[in-house]
């Protein structure tokens, strides 16, 4: 008698990778940036963890603590950090460059009130960001994805937009900023969309003053390219 046919184990599907935003490029980094990692990186780049951090702890103060996703060289950071001296900011960035030139910013200005976490927005803000705890987010010129197979990498989706609106406090502000029309129309469907968050004005905003203009964005300007700014607000309840 032969033996039974035996049915082979299933095999499970493999896990899912996530779509990134970013592409981590191989981007030349200069020895002033190098050496900023180096010597001013462990004073203030966070490293990732899996609990929230404690903002009075790492500033030694209380202040309202302001998230910006996607800082670039960090121009725009250090005006805005420099201008709200009473107000903490924490930049995420995954480019070892626009790292180190912040760093190099921190240092000439005299910076107090800016740290840095070197890796990706979504997973710093599930992990490191405590909910309704912070007085504000900035996203400034995203990567726009430009091409339509790309639009699903594009930040500033459902799911990603209602975990900002959950870390926002009552009353937090959600800034955006992009040069890319079709992405800033999407935006304001995205942001719309979410029943936590509240328009601050009718479709988009002027250029709020705290929002420097970068030498990108005024030569783009010069150039007759738009730029369009999104406000919305966490609601109270």
């Amino acid at each position: 008698m032969s033996p039974a046919p035996t049915t082979p184990p299933a095999r499970s599907a493999p896990p899912r990778r996530p779509v990134r935003s970013f592409v981590l490029r191989a981007g030349r980094i200069g020895s002033g940036q190098q050496r900023a990692l180096a010597e001013l990186g462990p004073r203030f780049v966070l490293p990732m963890r899996p609990g929230p951090i404690d903002p009075q702890a790492v500033f030694a103060r209380r202040a309202p603590l302001v998230v910006e996703i996607g800082f670039g060289m960090g121009q725009a950071t250090a005006a805005i950090a420099a201008a709200m001296p009473d107000h903490d900011f924490v930049g995420v960035e995954v480019h070892p460059p626009g790292v180190g030139a912040l760093l190099r910013r921190i240092d000439e200005m005299g910076l107090t009130n800016v740290r840095i976490v070197q890796h990706d927005a979504v997973e710093v803000l599930q992990h490191m960001i405590a909910p309704a705890s912070l007085a504000g987010v900035h996203v400034f010129f995203p990567d726009p994805w430009p091409k339509k197979r790309h639009h699903k990498r594009r930040l500033l989706q459902p799911p990603f937009v209602a975990l900002l609106a959950e870390r926002l406090a009552p009353g937090g502000m959600l800034h955006c900023a992009t040069d890319w029309q079709p992405y800033a129309e999407q935006m304001l469907e995205v942001l719309s969309a979410e029943p936590r968050l509240v328009n601050t004005a009718d479709g988009f905003a002027p250029r709020p003053a705290h929002r420097p203009l970068t030498k990108f964005e005024s030569r783009g300007l010069g150039l007759g390219h738009g730029v369009w700014d999104l406000l919305f607000t966490r609601r109270a309840t």
